[in-house]
């Protein structure tokens, strides 16, 4: 088998058959593989590696075996990948978005949960009992009845996502903004009751009051709360490196290029983002 550029050598392939009374075996062409904001040349991937532009071969932000592979991606995601766009006899693009799909979906169904704060902000429970810790009761997967539970605890002062609060939300926002209750995922319902600001008018400190009778996540009395935000307990967090990787290239065709240019002038110059 074969890319589709080879096809013109076919009548030249069967020539040699015929000549040499060789077992004539058949030379099938396809369609080669294209990824969005990526590119799959070896040439033009050579050149990223010895132009010093990427770690090498293994970077993972690179499409290659070992580099996917740091990054996390799984055999079985690839393999559903390739079985889900199949062979076709014409040149086309996929969109990156759905080789993530099948990682994801993959990882679902294995990856242990944690709860993590990238851009921690303080959230203070007012009405919660000073020096209390309790433990709450977390799954590992909700995919996999087989991976169990762990404990996490839960104290008066935590930290949540700066995203998952907002001093005057917009429509369709729904996270923790003032009067407005949540579920703490594994936790509680809180409703915020005021703001600390710094002195560019930007939010350092949350408070708010929690429903004792929620524990766990649930309501007794059955009311809905439309948000579920994750946090840690700030006595308890512990500092974790995380690395974010963005796309390799800023245009969805990196050979989309000004005249006198070449395709690594659309490389991303923010390929990730370490958060400590």
């Amino acid at each position: 088998m074969s890319t589709l550029e080879f096809e013109d050598h076919r009548p030249l392939y069967n020539w040699f058959i015929e000549q040499l009374g060789i077992f004539p075996s058949q030379q099938i062409e396809f369609g080669r593989l294209n990824l969005t904001y990526t590119l799959l040349s070896k040439r033009k991937l050579l050149k990223l590696v010895n132009d010093g532009l990427v770690r090498g071969w293994d970077d993972p932000r690179m499409p290659t075996l070992v580099g996917i592979r740091r990054r996390g991606f799984t055999p079985e995601a690839l393999r559903n990948f390739g079985a889900s766009i199949g062979v076709s006899k014409t040149n086309g693009t996929i969109e990156l978005e759905m080789l993530e799909h099948f990682v994801r979906e993959d990882l679902n169904k294995r990856a242990p949960r944690v709860m993590a704060v990238l851009r921690p902000l303080k959230l203070v429970v007012d009405n919660y009992p000073d020096g209390q810790v309790e433990e709450m009761e977390t799954v590992n997967n909700p995919e996999d009845t087989n991976a169990g539970t762990r404990k996490v605890p839960f104290s008066p002062v935590l930290y949540i996502e700066q995203d998952d609060f907002c001093g005057n939300p917009p429509k369709q926002y729904y996270r923790l903004s003032p009067g407005r209750e949540v579920r703490l995922r594994y936790g509680y319902f809180v409703t915020c009751t005021s703001v600390v600001k710094d002195d560019k008018g930007e939010p350092i400190e949350v408070h708010c009051i929690y429903d004792p009778a929620s524990r766990g996540g649930n309501s007794p009395d059955g009311r809905k709360v439309k948000s579920t935000i994750h946090w840690v307990s700030a006595a308890h967090a512990v500092d974790a490196e995380v690395r974010l990787y963005d796309k390799l290239f800023t245009k969805p065709d990196p050979n989309e290029i000004e005249e006198g240019k070449d395709f690594t002038a659309n490389l991303n110059p923010q390929f990730s983002g370490d958060c400590s």
